[in-house]
């Protein structure tokens, strides 16, 4: 009987622990998959968190142009030249193949403005507006977007001069052709100067250069951008050697000033 007994105890200690066993094994994977689950969940959540934070919609040159003033915009284009530096500002003329911005007071260091060398590609972020014609991206910031680089071919638009059509151009790398250089204004003697320091001939050199072209019987104010070609370029030096009468060819970019005001970068008297 005392077997028995005994034997009877030692079954049911072992059913016990068997039974023991099991529960603790349940606890554990049930814990273990709570904690998966909880972990993979975490993970996922943080994942979308992130994509949702990086994910940029990076606008076409069409979209651009169609958002409203004002409005935040986001585009990717190539750096075709850089007007000026300033105070952690830079000021950079930028074009895809579809169209050209002008970018104006983007954040930028010292060190990425050396960076920002023609081809280079940046994405933007900025507020579309205009300024007496000019749609331009102004307070953005850009990063370098590693790859493909790309330079405009100028795009001779003389036949567009005086059309409707030539503002889709904006900003723009462009040819003129055939241009005859007209008096820009007086000197203090009254007599016909072919250029002017400052708009008004306010200016001295080292100032922004204005001259005057006729195509056909319409005439054009050109200007020498000097933060962009100063007094120490090959382009400002033959805008001041301007003879009334020559006939130039002239490359810059399609910049807008209460109507067609284009910043020339070069020129070549061809008579």
């Amino acid at each position: 009987m005392k077997k028995l007994l005994s034997l009877l105890l030692a079954l049911g200690v072992v059913c016990s622990l068997a039974g023991c066993a099991g529960s603790n094994d349940g606890s554990q994977s049930d814990a273990s998959q709570s904690s998966s689950a909880s972990a993979s969940g975490s993970q996922t959540d943080g994942s979308q968190a992130d994509g949702s934070q990086t994910d940029v919609q990076v606008m076409s040159y069409e979209e651009y142009m169609a958002a409203e003033l004002d409005a935040q915009v986001t585009i990717e284009a190539y750096v075709q030249a850089k007007q000026s530096w300033w105070e952690d500002k830079a000021t950079v003329y930028a074009q895809d193949e579809d169209g050209a911005y002008f970018l104006y007071n983007m954040v930028c260091s010292q060190e990425d403005y050396d960076k920002l060398v023609p081809g280079t590609c940046i994405r933007v972020t900025g507020y579309k507006t205009e300024w007496s014609g000019e749609v331009e991206i102004i307070d953005g910031t850009f990063e370098i977007v590693e790859g493909d680089t790309f330079v405009a071919e100028p795009l001779d638009v003389t036949s567009l001069l005086g059309t409707e059509e030539l503002i889709n151009h904006q900003n723009q790398l462009v040819d003129f052709k055939g241009l005859t250089v007209v008096a820009a204004g007086q000197d203090d003697a009254g007599n016909d100067v072919p250029f002017l320091y400052n708009w008004d001939g306010s200016g001295t050199q080292g100032d922004d250069l204005y001259f005057n072209v006729s195509v056909g019987d319409q005439t054009y104010t050109f200007t020498v951008e000097s933060y962009l070609c100063d007094s120490s370029t090959e382009v400002y030096k033959a805008v001041e050697a301007l003879e009334i009468g020559q006939v130039i060819d002239a490359q810059g970019f399609l910049y807008w000033y209460e109507g067609v005001n284009p910043h020339i970068t070069s020129i070549t008297v061809v008579e």
